[in-house]
């Protein structure tokens, strides 16, 4: 049996959550729009689509949110990509450690596939992930298990022997649904 430990990505490998915030935060201030910090937590862990369905249950049907969100998402990359987002304290370390000791390494993140990797090979840690599953490449989001399914594919290895290491309620979920027990959660 292989041994294999999947990582979420945005709040885990990246300290990507703070920055978006800060983005939302912004719009808001711009726009006028009040206690934006409240659809934005619901919105952890889950694909571009349920955050949308989120903020437009908070705000009304006439939000407009695709605005909003392709002008956050702008801002966003212009600060932060070429390898500009910050790393989680101790990801690079631990990385190694786990490739030290035999360990196969996915990600699966709500986030768009390409825009993983973009990110993943931007900070130079491609080298060590073997596999990477995105939110645009399962028909469910967090917190369906769908995702940890996916990530889990190829690999020799029962979904109970499986380490999970995630920051939301909804990627716990999602991997508790998958039969995945052996969960860290990050705060």
């Amino acid at each position: 049996m292989e041994r294999l430990i999947i990582f979420d990505m945005d709040g885990v490998i990246f300290d990507s959550e703070r920055v978006v915030l800060e983005g939302w935060k912004e719009i808001a201030d711009k726009y006028g729009i009040k206690n934006m910090e409240e659809p934005y937590m619901k919105c952890i862990g889950v694909n571009i689509d349920k955050c949308k369905e989120i903020f437009l249950d908070y705000y009304g049907e006439d939000f407009p949110y695709d605005e909003y969100e392709s002008e956050q998402s702008a801002n966003y990359h212009k600060k932060y990509d070429n390898g500009r987002l910050p790393l989680k304290p101790g990801v690079e370390k631990l990385l190694i450690e786990l490739r030290k000791n035999n360990y196969n390494i996915a990600i699966a993140s709500s986030t768009k596939l390409q825009t993983v990797k973009n990110q993943i090979e931007a900070a130079g840690l491609a080298q060590y992930f073997d596999k990477y599953v995105g939110g645009d490449m399962v028909a469910k989001s967090k917190p369906e298990p769908d995702i940890f399914i996916e990530a889990m594919k190829g690999f020799d290895v029962d979904a109970e022997d499986v380490i999970v290491i995630e920051d939301s309620f909804n990627g716990i979920r999602a991997a508790y649904a998958a039969g995945m027990n052996r969960l860290w959660c990050l705060t």
